[in-house]
């Protein structure tokens, strides 16, 4: 009887971790970049009521469930056009690296911007990065151009006429992506451990995927599949408060008998 007290507590508490996952998706629906999470249950210990033997099978009585994981949905969002350069999507795999000057990070968010030192920076000052470092205009830009492949073409106010094709945008790529842990911001950050190396990569080549001017990706949240999930979340909650409920009522049976 105790025994499935608290394995309604566990549904409860565990159904909450998991609402918690629905309600982050949910509200990222806008999100540029963002990866929706998903939490997964498992079956906590079974307690061994009488072991298994000379043809009789095991007898277990289960104690709840908990969180197994909640991991990172990697897969492609929608990509939606703006129609300014250098907003950029990955189409396919890959992030985009940018730094701080410190520590490096990962990112799927591709709207970026000149700042005062003609770097190339993101809506928080991280300077976008290729293999070789910071990536860096030779003056003020004038105008640019971004193909697939992730070459810059542009020319600078002091020389309008000259074309520059210094720059390349690169794409890095991880062994295990969904290794990558969130860091706010919609950047990632990774564990060698758990993700392996990061590797650049030119748009378009060796899996990655290719650059699309222009447009930015949006958030892979499926707002159906989130609905659908809150539900049968509400239902497991409401399933498992109603199991204390009706324990706590054999309980109080068991009481009575004794008066």
């Amino acid at each position: 009887m105790i025994r499935s007290l608290y394995s309604g507590v566990s549904g409860i508490r565990n159904h909450q971790v998991r609402m918690d996952t629905l309600s982050n998706n949910i509200s990222n629906v806008n999100t540029t970049g963002f990866k929706a999470s998903r939490a997964n249950f498992q079956d906590s210990l079974n307690q061994t009521l009488r072991g298994g033997g000379a043809g009789r099978n095991p007898m277990q009585a289960g104690t709840g469930i908990t969180v197994g994981s909640i991991g990172t949905k990697m897969e492609q969002g929608p990509l939606q056009m703006t129609g300014r350069t250098l907003d950029l999507a990955i189409q396919g795999n890959g992030f985009f690296r940018v730094s701080d000057g410190t520590n490096e990070y990962y990112t799927r968010d591709g709207a970026f911007f000149i700042d005062n030192n003609n770097y190339i920076v993101n809506s928080g000052g991280l300077r976008l990065q290729n293999d070789g470092g910071d990536m860096i205009f030779d003056g003020p830009v004038a105008s640019l151009s971004v193909d697939k492949a992730g070459l810059i073409t542009y020319y600078t106010t002091d020389d309008p006429n000259t074309a520059n094709t210094g720059l390349n945008v690169q794409v890095f790529t991880f062994t295990n992506q969904e290794g990558m842990t969130k860091a706010g911001n919609s950047l990632y950050k990774h564990d060698t451990l758990v993700t392996g190396d990061p590797e650049a990569h030119t748009p378009g080549e060796e899996g990655a995927g290719t650059i699309e001017s222009g447009y930015l990706e949006m958030s892979n949240a499926d707002l159906s599949e989130e609905f659908t999930n809150m539900i049968t979340t509400q239902r497991g909650y409401q399933a498992s408060a109603r199991l204390i409920t009706v324990s706590d009522s054999l309980l109080e049976e068991l009481i009575q008998l004794k008066r």
